[in-house]
Formats: C-alpha cells, sequence, structure tokens
C-alpha cells in the first residue's frame, strides 16, 4: 500500500516549492510530511490495534515538527504562511 503516488507528489512540490523537482524545499517536506501523516491517521481510525503504524505515525509527527521548528526560525512569515495553507494550528 503507497501512501502517495509520485503523481502527486509532484503536484505538492509544484503546489509548496518552485518547481516539481523542489521537493528537499522545506516547505515541500513539510507538506509531503502531512499528506502522510493524514493518510496514516485515517488509517488508524480503522484499525485500532495497529501499534507499529502509530509509532511510525508518531515519528513523521516530530519530523515535520523539527522541519516546521526550522522553518520558524529561517522565514518566519514563510511559516506562518505554510501552517495556514495546510491547516495547522499553530
Amino acid at each position: 500500500m503507497q501512501a502517495i503516488t509520485s503523481e502527486r507528489k509532484r503536484e505538492i512540490a509544484a503546489q509548496f516549492g518552485t518547481s516539481e523537482q523542489d521537493t528537499g524545499n522545506t516547505r515541500v517536506q513539510v507538506a509531503l510530511l502531512t499528506e502522510r501523516i493524514n493518510h496514516l491517521t485515517e488509517h488508524l481510525r480503522g484499525a485500532k490495534k495497529d501499534h507499529h503504524s502509530r509509532r511510525g505515525l508518531l515519528m513523521l509527527v516530530g519530523r515535520r515538527r523539527r522541519f516546521l521548528d526550522y522553518l520558524r526560525r529561517n522565514d518566519l512569515e514563510g511559516y506562518r504562511e505554510l501552517i495556514q495553507q495546510l491547516g495547522l494550528r499553530r
């Protein structure tokens, strides 16, 4: 089961980065992680006892948090714009 297709990845990179190939951009990485987190959250709603996936989800959330902290330190306006676009609540 693939959570995110390469087409979807390119769409996200084009939307949040400078081009489709700009996958290393912090904003793009946060958006990709958010996509994976949302997908995994939906999976865990139905699979209450899937603790291995739950641990993976927590690791993804921690990675996204670190990226967001970095972005907030280096580009506060970009950070605020990104969390509003993604619908994150900070």
